[in-house]
């Protein structure tokens, strides 16, 4: 018989995490307690999108929400480079840090001054163990060169290549690599060698590319990916409704 491996996928999703990303953690917990196995994140960090990692907290005073986000280098960075190589500013965390205590416990507080991590994507992965999430839970990243080494091919993916001197994830169309500024606005990049090394996903490539490589038995969708996701594609996978949970796009502050 096979064993489970119970697995989920999502962008570092704020430093403190979004509500339904504990869903999903609480999801599969409770999913291995009833029939074993292993659960397996799926940290998409090649996700270049400065939106994911916005994080909404409330006001412990008067529950009147903020948002806040980390501090980018400069423009480019903060546009086209993936989340693993976006990288935090000097100041950023001791800045935050005096924000935190209007919105989170103290031990909250403590977790997020004692993360050491200079990009984006380790700060985001750093907190959620800190806070605890992983604990028991196999974490497998996109931009790690020897998951993208053992993928599958792909058609439809991004490319990470250099740009004005920052790395940033390139859309792969045929003969060309383009960034996406916004609305109907692109730049166009030569097109240069490249390896598997520095491809990841689009959105609709991504369950099969992963799925190629972490062989899961059950998967987890998030509310919004359950809308596009082929799952012809990956007939061996059982899909799992996600917990429900309220303000779901909010931080989760738990104490660990």
């Amino acid at each position: 018989m096979t064993t489970p491996i119970i697995c989920f996928g999502q962008q570092p999703c704020g430093f403190f995490p979004k509500r339904f990303l504990f869903a999903k953690f609480e999801t599969a917990r409770r999913l291995q307690k009833e029939i074993g196995g292993e659960i397996v994140f799926f940290l998409h960090d090649s996700d270049h999108d400065p939106r994911e990692t916005r994080t909404i907290l409330r006001r412990r005073s008067n529950d009147e929400p903020i948002q806040l986000n980390f501090s980018f280098e400069n423009k480019n960075q903060r546009k086209f480079s993936p989340l693993y190589k976006k990288r935090i500013p000097a100041g950023w965390k001791d800045n935050t840090a005096r924000q935190l205590p209007n919105y989170v416990e103290a031990s909250m507080v403590d977790v997020f001054k004692k993360i050491e991590a200079d990009n984006v994507a380790d700060f985001c992965l750093e907190m959620y163990r800190g806070m605890g999430l992983l604990d028991g839970v196999k974490t497998v990243r996109s931009s790690d060169p020897e998951f993208r080494r053992a993928a599958c091919d792909i058609s439809e993916f991004f490319v990470d290549v250099t740009h004005e001197s920052e790395t940033v994830r390139a859309r792969y169309d045929s003969d060309s690599l383009t960034l996406h500024e916004g609305g109907d606005a692109f730049v166009q990049l030569p097109m240069v060698p490249f390896t598997k090394e520095q491809i990841s996903p689009t959105r609709d490539s991504r369950l099969v590319w992963m799925q190629s490589v972490v062989k899961c038995t059950h998967y987890i969708p998030g509310a919004g990916e359950q809308q596009y996701l082929n799952r012809n594609e990956t007939p061996e996978v059982e899909f799992i409704v996600r917990d429900s949970v309220e303000r779901s796009d909010e931080a989760y502050v738990g104490v660990p």
